[in-house]
């Protein structure tokens, strides 16, 4: 499988931002984003005036940096695009809402080619557009001369519909531990990238565009969860803020979660027997999937597609694998810590 290409002064200057300009940058983008349902005034303005049919907007953000989130030498600009999409999107879902609309802030060396940024807006729209929803403004600026950095930060706009948010701080004792969504598929991906392969595809192409479980959000919301997050540094450090939010402890079933994931054997076990690692490791502690977490009552029948892992249970508030300590836990399967860490 061939790689994409690093950009960079080799291209052809006569196509990067430096030349076009930012607005006609913004017109190409902007050709390539689609349309967001409930856009009343969409871009091109100062601002974008938006519908809100429930009355209350859930918003989020996040920053894609290029070298720590993507590298365009493993990732093509629309894989960046879904990419920069999905971490946001999969917030919303989390609260129980639907995403509606997504704000884009970019910062771009000037030989940054205008191609691969029509890549990016066509990544981002194609990820929206089951949603309904779409790129309505933002801002285009220089990087720093030195950094020679992509940085994306996209904030995503959302509606609940009618239902309450679902928090983090909701959990209580007694109820179910469930996920939806892939677990580990995307940090398996990138221990086989970054020893400098492509395959298996199915593990190196969920790294590059992760697939949130979107729908399962708002179905975990209307069937009662009482605490629900996105699973993006890993499900013990997730796992971790809604056992602190929630004033509670988290206990995995080990068993059921290899259940859920780790079977019938796939990929992941697949890499690990090459890589001499545990699969469970990518599981456990592996981030960017985008699966979601959530507690239940234990009298709520589950929705499709989300699955009993654990409980909930009264004591100090910590993470724990079948009774064994999550920080132990990660360290006897190989992963060292419980999940991805900012500036560590």
């Amino acid at each position: 499988m061939t790689r994409p290409r690093p950009l960079g002064p080799r291209d052809d200057l006569a196509d990067s931002v430096r030349v076009v300009g930012e607005f006609g940058v913004i017109a190409r983008v902007l050709a390539r984003s689609g349309s967001a349902a409930v856009a009343q005034v969409g871009p091109g303005d100062d601002a974008a005036v938006l519908r809100v049919p429930d009355g209350r907007v859930v918003a989020t953000t996040d920053v894609l940096v290029e070298g720590r989130h993507f590298r365009r030498d493993w990732s093509s600009a629309e894989d960046v695009g879904h990419k920069a999409a999905a971490a946001n999107l999969a917030d919303v879902a989390a609260m129980g809402g639907v995403a509606t609309a997504l704000l884009v802030g970019l910062a771009c060396p000037a030989d940054t080619a205008t191609t691969w940024l029509e890549g990016v807006a066509a990544g981002m729209a194609a990820e929206c557009a089951p949603l309904g929803a779409a790129v309505v403004g933002g801002d285009t600026v220089a990087s720093a001369p030195d950094s020679g950095s992509v940085v994306l930060s996209v904030t995503a706009l959302g509606d609940l519909g009618g239902r309450a948010p679902v928090l983090r701080s909701g959990a209580r004792p007694g109820d179910v531990l469930a996920v939806t969504g892939r677990l580990g598929w995307s940090a398996c991906g990138l221990a086989v990238l970054r020893r400098g392969f492509s395959s298996p595809l199915a593990v190196v192409t969920a790294h590059r565009r992760p697939t949130p479980p979107y729908a399962a959000g708002p179905a975990a919301a209307d069937a009662g969860a009482t605490a629900m997050c996105d699973v993006s540094d890993g499900l013990l450090a997730d796992a971790g803020h809604l056992a602190s939010d929630s004033g509670v402890v988290l206990d995995v079933d080990r068993a059921a979660l290899v259940r859920a994931t780790l079977e019938p054997p796939g990929p992941l076990q697949q890499v690990a027997a090459a890589l001499g690692a545990d699969p469970l490791a990518w599981v456990l502690t592996g981030g960017e999937d985008h699966a979601l977490l959530a507690t239940f009552p234990p009298s709520v029948a589950l929705p499709d597609g989300w699955l009993a892992v654990g409980r909930v249970e009264e004591g100090e508030p910590g993470v724990f694998v079948s009774g064994e300590p999550a920080a132990d836990v990660a360290v006897a399967v190989g992963a060292g810590r419980t999940g991805h860490v900012h500036f560590g």
